[in-house]
């Protein structure tokens, strides 16, 4: 049932438009001044609060802003006895919804109360997926438990609160993009826009246009004003992936904005400020880049102030199982197929795989079996090239114990026939205790 609490000293003012509002099926709570209005607001979820201008111990107008700081998804009517525009104008700017007079509003509440309400409902599916966003892009959410994966978290959680540029490194489809977005949701500027660039994907050209926008005219096919990702990214955070790949004349460009915070559009001649946190990435070493002449020297101690580097996944082959896990359920569901059993050996063979292509290469593996798998997964489900590697693994494990076990039996009887079948000379001979000799004997069936 939606809440509503009306703050007013008028008694009878207030109990008429009690029975008003519960007429329409709405819970109303009363309160008679600020005090007794902010104490039931904390104790219950309110959904509108109707408040006087006017109280004995506050002014309306005033309290609005208070009663939002509070509960931003509650709205607030205000109710005067004379309006007038300074108020109402100074009402709107402090979070009120509306304003009303007083003597006019009994036909008037109960639509605007409706209004309101919708709006309520709004602000809280807003701040609802702000939730989820935030919790799918948390640290919670990388899986693992592995020294090198905690460690490389426990790294991102420190420098998240801070404005520091941060540089990722590690192979391709180690979970670069989803530390970068981990750090931005954990920092002061999480309300404001995360922007993704793969520096790999376009030309010269083109990425500075992306990075910086242009002006119109400023080259074949720039047929008006465009902004770029920086200017997006303004309060927020700019991830640049593969910034290894970037030309270097641009990087001197990306230094600029690194250096003064401002840049120029292509086709501009006036600077453009922004306030912007630079999360880059790369696959490469750019030491050794660096030693190429790839990569300006200047830009790499810029951008690299706080180094993490984030381990393959055949260093966290403890997190395989988990990760296949978290895979099977998000394929699960991406399909609407319901897997009931996971054969043991299906994740086994899971680790025994090398996975060059890391964690996004293990999601697909899972996936493919998803999508062949009726409902128990098993390493048929696996590409040809693993149930090759996981037959001939277990192949050799035979063999191996095979051999062994042969070339014991096979040296234990020629010791014996050496020594006219003497089993304290023989045990002498090979080394071994005598209780030891009688047990392989009877287990080796010699004679």
């Amino acid at each position: 049932m939606r809440k509503i609490l009306i703050i007013d000293d008028e008694e009878k003012l207030r109990g008429l438009l009690a029975r008003i509002i519960s007429l329409e099926g709405f819970e109303v709570h009363q309160a008679s001044d600020k005090k007794s209005g902010l104490r039931k607001l904390t104790q219950t979820d309110v959904d509108v609060v109707l408040c006087d201008v006017k109280l004995p111990d506050a002014f309306g107008i005033d309290l609005a802003k208070e009663i939002k700081a509070i509960s931003p998804t509650t709205e607030v009517i205000l109710l005067t006895a004379y309006g007038n525009i300074p108020d109402g104008v100074q009402a709107i700017k402090n979070g009120a919804f509306d304003y009303l007079t007083k003597g006019d509003d009994n036909n008037k509440i109960i639509p605007l109360l409706y209004r309101a309400l919708e709006k309520v409902d709004l602000s809280k599916r807003v701040a609802n997926l702000e939730q989820q966003l935030g919790n799918k892009h948390s640290f919670d959410k990388v899986i693992g438990t592995s020294k090198a994966i905690k460690d490389a978290v426990a790294l991102a959680q420190r420098v998240a609160t801070t404005d520091t540029t941060v540089l990722l490194t590690g192979e391709t489809g180690t979970g670069k993009e989803v530390f970068a977005q981990a750090i931005h949701h954990a920092s002061n500027r999480s309300k404001h826009n995360f922007v993704a660039l793969n520096c790999s994907a376009f030309s010269k050209e083109l990425l500075e246009s992306e990075m910086f926008g242009h002006r119109a005219g400023a080259f074949t096919g720039a047929m008006k004003d465009q902004k770029g990702l920086f200017e997006a990214a303004n309060n927020g955070t700019i991830f640049l992936d593969e910034i290894g790949e970037m030309a270097i004349d641009l990087q001197a460009k990306l230094l600029r904005v690194l250096e003064t915070g401002s840049f120029i559009r292509v086709g501009d001649s006036t600077p453009t400020k922004v306030n912007v946190r630079i999360i880059a990435a790369t696959n490469r070493d750019l030491n050794d880049e660096i030693q190429r002449g790839n990569f300006r020297s200047d830009l790499f101690y810029r951008i690299s102030v706080f180094q993490i580097h984030l381990p393959p996944l055949r260093e966290r082959n403890s997190d395989i199982e988990a990760l296949a896990k978290l895979f099977l359920e998000q394929a699960s569901a991406k399909t609407n197929k319901r897997i009931t059993t996971v054969d043991p050996n299906y994740f086994q063979a899971l680790q025994a795989h090398e996975w060059k292509g890391n964690i996004r290469e293990l999601k697909n593996v899972v996936e493919r079996s998803v999508i062949l798998a009726d409902s128990q997964i098993t390493i048929e489900h696996l590409p040809a090239d693993f149930q090759l590697a996981t037959t001939a693994v277990a192949k050799s494990k035979i063999l191996s114990a095979f051999e062994l076990a042969s070339a014991e039996k096979i040296h234990i009887q020629k010791v014996l026939n050496y020594t006219n079948g003497n089993k304290t000379k023989t045990a002498e001979l090979l080394g071994v205790a005598l209780t030891t000799l009688y047990r392989k004997i009877q287990e080796y069936d010699l004679k």
